[in-house]
């Protein structure tokens, strides 16, 4: 069952502070669909169970036959933020999956055209890879702030067994280089656009696994 009823969505409707609209961007297989699965899981309208495997936005017969996004999907769902105060503060969450293939560019743009920020997913493993560079690029020209998601942090963990130290030392591989390909594209006009784990922009996780943390996150855990 949803974690959310009908009547919360209306009512939050009415309130343009509560509403935000984000893209969620990447390389193609860099795990966009697979973390949309698990967002759309959390709040209730999949089984956790089917996370990954769903692909709810792809909704084309071409796109599940070749399994890959090739239009941008939206879909609403209603989120709490919980405060250091435990106070929960409500949000309607319009998420928009695109594409990460280069030949449909032009589905990333048209999303980004309405929306109000942009989730950019990096691959733990690969990086920063070519069309990370193009949808960041796109992003900023559309006056789009990014934040950094680095996904498959897993494959880190199961397949590389990689040290805590070889996976801070990844991790501020990726920071840096999406850092530099934002420098080169921002604007001063937007005030500062490069992603910071201490800001709260960079969060870290597993799509397919379903959790994410951010430094924030943390704090609070050790601070209790």
């Amino acid at each position: 069952m949803p974690n959310f009823t009908f009547q919360q969505i209306r009512d939050i409707m009415d309130d343009n502070q509560s509403i935000r609209n984000m893209s969620v961007i990447a390389h193609v297989d860099h795990g966009k669909t697979t973390l949309t699965d698990s967002l759309i899981a959390k709040a209730g309208i999949i089984a956790g169970s089917k996370a990954g495997d769903s692909r709810v936005m792809d909704v084309g017969e071409e796109e599940k036959a070749r399994g890959i996004t090739i239009k941008s999907t939206g879909i609403s769902l209603y989120y709490e933020t919980e405060a250091e105060d435990k106070k929960k503060t409500p949000y309607l969450i319009n998420l928009i999956d695109s594409p990460g293939h280069v030949d449909f560019s032009a589905e990333v743009t048209s999303a980004l055209r309405v929306t109000d920020g942009a989730l950019v997913v990096v691959d733990y493993v690969e990086g920063v890879c070519v069309q990370t560079e193009t949808v960041l690029r796109q992003a900023l020209s559309e006056r789009i702030k990014p934040v950094l998601f680095i996904n498959k942090v897993d494959r880190g963990i199961l397949e590389l067994k990689h040290t805590p130290e070889e996976m801070y030392q990844q991790f501020n591989r990726v920071i840096d280089q999406a850092n530099k390909i934002i420098a080169t594209y921002e604007c001063a006009e937007m005030g500062v656009c490069q992603v910071d784990p201490l800001q709260g922009t960079v969060a870290f996780g597993s799509g397919y696994y379903g959790w994410a943390f951010n430094l924030q996150k943390f704090a609070r855990m050790y601070s209790d």
